[in-house]
């Protein structure tokens, strides 16, 4: 600024540095009150800074000040020790004349930075305006990533917790899947993160409703974010916003294909042809042999369905819906991937790195080869994955039908005709002598099995007299025509009650 008449004196290498601000001082302790990227300016009048200038320039350039300016009211030139300690620093050093006042100085330069941020804003507003506009006419994220790519000149994508790039300007991402564990593990967002090679890529929060990072979408914006204006650190958030926009749209947008499958899961339905029917409905050919997968993720004790969802599409973004039932998630999907499972084990492998007390349990069934089996291969699913729940210790595990065996799963695989038949026949009688006499027939049964036919334990437990016990245990015995002392019938009567 030549009407201000400054010299520099050192620091012709860092003169790129912005100006934030600027900032008088006469005190040698100055870096408290400075944030980074003041001009500022000094008489060296105080006797601290007079006896130990050097003091001063430390406090500076530990504080992130932009230049020091020495006046020269009090003194003919800037003393050598200041400039010394200025060029071994690498602060620049300018000297003010003594017809130039601070106070001059002061307005000139905020006048400047007014007027560069009211032209920023300006740029903002328009970049915001364009943005909005381009949404509202139903113009899709690609092509708003590559509006933004234009205008800022640095690429930006939108990826996924598992490493899928959900969308970008037109460019692929380098190492998505690293990209993806960083942002799994970082302390905080936003993160900076150097690549091999140079790289660097800044990671920012997508906001949604999602409540955990595993359920959730991120930006990776080229560069160090931090190093760049603040319009432009606005206009990636402003990115990130939008992004979220776009996801709670295609989430409403989701609800039709989960209503879609409710109906297909709908115990009521039982006639193959209307499964079919309703399996076409969802994108299903009911000619082809299908998978079925559960997913539950959340605190022991407190998973939201809404997250297992969120995190069960990402697992599986090939599948056509994908809906919540009771704590869990489920969907079907065609047996025609051959690599689903160590696919699904790579990916919650890498989601359990963000998980502290939450758990991530999925569980696959078997291929069912048609649609009698459908609902039957769903419920092998859930089975599936509550089994692996119980007994496997850990934060995260993807378990198949194939790795745990037990009756659950057996009696999964059975139609829902069958089971609900074979349940009727042993159970009926009970269930309408216990509704008609206000009994405990059905629960004295369960009880007597649960204790492996201990009369004592399960009187204990029923808190009854064992005549008392005795007498239950024939009545169920009369009204069902078996016998409960041998294993053949326990067994059907264990069988039966899981059934419900």
């Amino acid at each position: 600024m030549g009407e201000l008449g400054l010299r520099l004196l050192s620091g012709e290498h860092a003169l790129d540095r912005p100006i934030r601000w600027v900032y008088l001082t006469e005190l040698a302790e100055t870096g408290r009150y400075l944030s980074g990227n003041e001009l500022v300016l000094t008489g060296l009048i105080g006797p601290q800074l007079r006896e130990r200038p050097e003091a001063l320039v430390d406090e500076l350039v530990d504080a992130g000040a932009t230049a020091l300016g020495v006046g020269l009211s009090v003194q003919d030139e800037v003393p050598e020790r200041v400039r010394e300690a200025c060029e071994r620093a690498g602060l620049p050093l300018v000297e003010v004349p003594r017809e130039a006042s601070f106070g001059t100085i002061s307005e000139v330069v905020t006048r400047r930075l007014t007027a560069e941020r009211a032209a920023g804003l300006a740029t903002v507003l328009g970049r915001h305006r364009r943005l909005i506009s381009s949404v509202a006419e139903g113009t899709g994220l690609a092509r708003i990533f590559e509006l933004t790519r234009a205008e800022l000149g640095r690429a930006c994508w939108v990826v996924s917790p598992t490493g899928r790039v959900v969308v970008g300007p037109g460019r692929e991402l380098p190492d998505a899947a690293r990209l993806a564990a960083e942002y799994l593990s970082a302390d905080r967002l936003p993160h900076v993160v150097e690549l091999p090679g140079g790289a660097s890529f800044t990671l920012l929060p997508v906001n949604s409703r999602a409540a955990h990072r595993v359920a959730g979408w991120f930006l990776v914006c080229e560069g160090a974010l931090v190093d760049v204006p603040e319009e432009s650190r606005e206009s990636a958030y402003e990115l990130a916003a939008l992004t979220a926009l776009e996801r709670a749209r295609l989430a409403e947008g989701h609800r039709v294909e989960r209503r879609l499958l409710n109906a297909l899961l709908d115990p009521a339905v039982a006639e193959p042809s209307e499964v079919a029917a309703r399996m076409r409905a969802c994108g299903l050919d009911p000619e082809r042999r299908f998978v079925a997968v559960a997913c539950a993720f959340g605190e022991p004790g407190d998973a939201e369905p809404g997250d297992a969802v969120a995190v069960l599409r990402e697992l599986m973004p090939e599948a056509a819906a994908v809906t919540a039932l009771a704590d869990e998630a489920v969907t079907v999907v065609t047996d025609e991937d051959p690599g689903l499972v160590e696919r699904l084990r790579a990916a919650v492998a890498l989601l359990e790195t963000a998980l502290a007390r939450e758990r991530l349990t999925v569980g696959v069934s078997g291929p069912a080869p048609g649609p009698a089996l459908l609902r039957g291969a769903v419920e092998e699913a859930r089975h599936t994955r509550r089994l692996a729940a119980a007994r496997r210790a850990g934060r995260a595990h993807v378990v198949t039908s194939d790795e745990i065996h037990s009756h659950a799963l057996l009696l999964a695989t059975v139609p829902d005709g069958v089971r609900r038949s074979f349940r009727d026949r042993l159970l009926g009688p009970l269930q309408e002598y216990d509704a008609e006499h206000h009994s405990d027939l059905v629960r004295t049964l369960a009880a007597f099995l649960d204790n492996s036919g201990s009369w004592s334990r399960c009187a204990g437990r029923l808190h009854l007299h064992v005549n008392t016990l005795r007498y239950r245990i024939r009545r169920i015995e009369e009204l069902t025509g078996r016998d409960l002392s041998t294993l053949e019938d326990r067994v059907d009567f264990f069988l039966a009650l899981r059934a419900m």
